[in-house]
């Protein structure tokens, strides 16, 4: 058992921190029977005799080859011919097989005969806080047992041989041990400056309470008196297990270090980081192996972006740095755009920086093994690295309350399998983040397993979602200027520029304008905006006697369906193969044959720019609702509210259907006044919920206005609607429909007469009350 698995001693430790007693006087684990010691290998590697051996060789091409003289035995063998046994010739042929063995040794094992390598040293354990909560159940995150959690896994598996922790028979063929070292200030000042080692090394010396004040002024970071050793011994095992692999000492290896590394940057420690341990370990690994480890590929799982290495290697076209990570628009740590899919490396590393940022939490193993196969192999594939290190952090495993992702063992596995296949198999696993105890254990022992030789498990969750979908597309599409093996080709680089091109949305929308103003004299309605956009030229427009006093229909919608089917090679759309799907068309027709007043607006995913270089157009959902909400309260004031109009009906169509719903919930009284009845068809967007805010009308709480003047179409696949039926949805989403049909056009189709229907009765209804009142009168 581990003298410091008992959380009880742990905390004793930390009590010991704050007395100031406990430094470096502590007891060290010895080196286990069989594993490699933490010394240069470049010796082992060496040939002896170089001399010896060139005079040899040189010697041997003037003598006959060995093959020719086998070729002349087989054939007179064959044609029975008789062969004197000349002595001569027979020293001639042992001579050769001398040199043969001279040359080239022993026969060399199989690389799968090899052992995997394990590196970890308890005393990394030794970095905690020295505040700790009060409660002694609230551990920081990144908490001392995390190491131990997944050492004692491998033990209790058989995969390491440990008698105090083994509780079964080992494997045939256990892991090697790789011995941590301290490294050294030459190899942390390859990547970090003078200063930051400086620094670090300032806090072994420091008192207790001027650590816990020092620490509060970075960024997630704790130290203690013992940080600094720690933080050698993470780099420095990272150091000797890259070695170990680069060397061939073992075929791969996991190294289960602490502190993790993958967020210190060149001049500071952050993000629970001290060193940069991957990046240190890439640089010692080319520097002392020129010849053999050149290119290296570092494939960064953790569910956080890797600052640090991307800041490492960002101008270095030697090294391929390739991150799967939760970005949320650079809202989740470490904040910022640096890992956004834009940073593609610079100067001479363009293109060997690959940053995936899944825009939300949730993602899962179809979303990583998506991206594994359209992005991360056939890139790394092209690249051909001499060696490949995984900064291992496992807080995107199910069950990490920071990731909050649901990645699994089996998945973590696959993506192991799949890059032991390059690199012929020199596969570093070196530990990053990963809070969860159980999640990080079960996962590190999965790809451990996998290292060994065996194979991966069957991954259930073969459905990526749609956002993971459309992050690989975007990044594929953006890197493949720069890798030929990535597709689609992004056919909007400079295009406008070099061909005089127009977005296709801007051209629909013109010839969707020129229709309704052919068919129905329909007239642009002046938008004046502070933002310049082409987008907003024919966006808005209206029949004539919109203003008049006759019902009046405003429909906000979003742009139609270009459907088609991409040519399977260059990828291009083309238009023989194409269609526009427009089922609105029909509503504005019915509508403006009765004489009703329609206004027609057409809110776009992408607000093409003034500006004449646009690449590929990324939708801004928070821009366009933004957008899209201004767009609706400045026609309200302007054009609506002010109008003749007898009747006034709202229709929603997709996502642009919330910005009538910001217009009720933001202009209420006026709103519900003189609104008569809406309606909306919501398909893969979400709903919006009306709240009453304390407002009445005519004894009527806003909900319940919105309840009974309401009609909402929710496509039949809604996340709305619970699977058994169980839950009915909310009534502050109004009066809600489930359609029998999924796609929005599909929707609208479906419901035509319905809506016709609902917008009539209502007329008729006001028209009644309206002569009665007269009669009245």
């Amino acid at each position: 058992m581990d003298p410091y698995d008992d959380d009880s001693q742990m905390l004793d430790v930390q009590e010991s921190y704050s007395r100031g007693t406990l430094h470096t006087s502590v007891e060290v684990e010895g080196p286990i029977h069989g594993s490699i010691p933490s010394t240069s290998m470049a010796g082992m590697l060496a040939p002896n005799g170089d001399a010896e051996y060139l005079n040899v060789a040189t010697k041997r091409l003037q003598e006959p080859s060995r093959e020719s003289s086998v070729l002349a035995n087989n054939v007179a063998n064959h044609l029975s011919i008789e062969i004197s046994e000349d002595p001569m010739q027979q020293g001639l042929d042992d001579f050769i097989d001398e040199l043969d063995e001279a040359e080239h040794g022993p026969t060399a094992p199989y690389v799968s005969s090899l052992p995997t390598g394990l590196c970890y040293d308890v005393r990394m354990r030794y970095h905690c806080e020295l505040d700790p909560p009060k409660q002694s159940r609230d551990f920081h995150p990144e908490d001392p047992r995390r190491i131990f959690k997944i050492y004692k896994e491998l033990c209790m598996a058989g995969l390491v041989n440990d008698p105090m922790l083994n509780t079964g028979n080992l494997i045939p063929n256990p892991l090697l041990r790789i011995d941590a070292r301290n490294v050294s200030e030459s190899e942390v000042c390859l990547v970090h400056d003078k200063r930051h080692w400086d620094f670090m090394v300032t806090t072994a010396s420091m008192a207790p309470d001027d650590l816990v004040v020092l620490e509060r002024t970075f960024d997630s970071i704790y130290l203690n008196v013992t940080t600094f050793r720690c933080a050698l011994l993470s780099a420095g095992g990272a150091i000797e297990t890259c070695r170990a692999v680069t060397s061939r000492q073992v075929k791969n290896a996991i190294a289960v270090i602490r502190p993790p590394g993958h967020h210190a940057e060149c001049n500071q420690p952050m993000g629970f980081c001290i060193f940069d341990n991957v990046s240190i370990a890439a640089k010692v690994c080319r520097s002392d192996f020129p010849e053999t480890c050149q290119r290296i590929l570092i494939l960064d799982w953790d569910v956080h972006h890797g600052n640090g290495i991307q800041q490492a290697f960002y101008q270095d076209p030697n090294v391929l740095y390739i991150s799967l990570h939760v970005h949320e628009d650079g809202n989740f740590y470490p904040s910022g755009n640096y890992g956004d899919h834009l940073h593609c490396g610079g100067e001479a590393g363009l293109g060997r920086n690959i940053n995936i940022p899944w825009p939300t939490k949730g993602m899962g193993d179809a979303d990583y093994m998506l991206a594994f196969q359209h992005i991360v192999m056939p890139v790394a594939y092209e690249f051909d690295p001499d060696l490949v290190i995984i900064a291992a952090g496992f807080d995107a495993a199910e069950g990490d309350q920071l990731g909050g992702c649901f990645v699994t063992p089996a998945c973590y596995a696959q993506m192991t399998h799949m890059l032991m296949s390059l690199a012929q198999g020199k596969l570093v696993v070196c530990l990053e983040g990963g809070y969860n105890l159980t999640s990080i254990s079960k996962s590190a022992l999965a790809v451990t397993r996998t290292l060994i030789g065996e194979m991966p498990d069957r991954i259930r969750d073969t459905k990526a979602t749609e956002t993971g979908i459309e992050t690989v597309q975007m990044v594929a599409m953006y890197q493949s200027r720069f890798w030929t093996s990535l597709y689609p080709k992004d056919a909007h680089q400079d295009i406008s520029n070099k061909h005089g091109a127009e977005r296709m949305h801007d051209v629909i929308r013109y010839y969707q304008a020129s229709q309704l103003k052919e068919n129905h004299n329909m007239i642009n309605v002046k938008v004046y905006r502070e933002k310049l956009s082409k987008s907003f030229e024919n966006q808005v427009i209206a029949t004539p006697n919109f203003e008049d006093a006759v019902p009046l229909v405003v429909i906000f919608h979003d742009p139609p369906e270009l459907m088609g089917t991409p040519h399977p090679v260059t990828h291009k759309l083309e238009l023989h193969n194409t269609w526009l799907a427009d089922d609105l068309k029909h509503y504005v027709d019915w509508a403006a044959n009765l004489g009703y007043g329609v206004i027609d607006v057409n809110v776009p995913k992408h607000l093409t720019s003034t500006e004449k270089n646009e690449g590929y157009g990324v939708e801004d959902e928070a821009e366009r609702l933004s957008e899209s909400n201004e767009l609706a309260v400045y026609l309200w004031e302007n054009y609506i509210d002010c109008n003749d109009a007898t009747e006034i009906f709202f229709f929603g169509a997709g996502f642009a259907y919330e910005s009538i719903i910001h217009l009720l919930i933001n202009r209420e009284e006026d709103f519900t006044k003189r609104v008569t009845g809406m309606v909306n068809f919501i398909s893969g967007n979400r709903l919006k919920a009306v709240s009453d805010h304390g407002f009445f009308q005519h004894g009527q709480s806003l909900s319940k206005w919105y309840r009974a003047n309401s009609v909402n179409f929710v496509a039949n696949n809604h996340l709305v609607w619970d699977i058994d039926g169980s839950k009915k949805p909310s009534k502050r989403f109004g009066n809600l429909v489930r359609s029998p049909v999924c796609g929005l056009n599909d929707m609208l189709g479906q419901h035509q007469e319905e809506v016709q229907g609902f917008i009539t009765r209502r007329v008729v209804r006001r028209d009644d009350d309206i002569e009665e009142a007269e009669k009245m009168m």
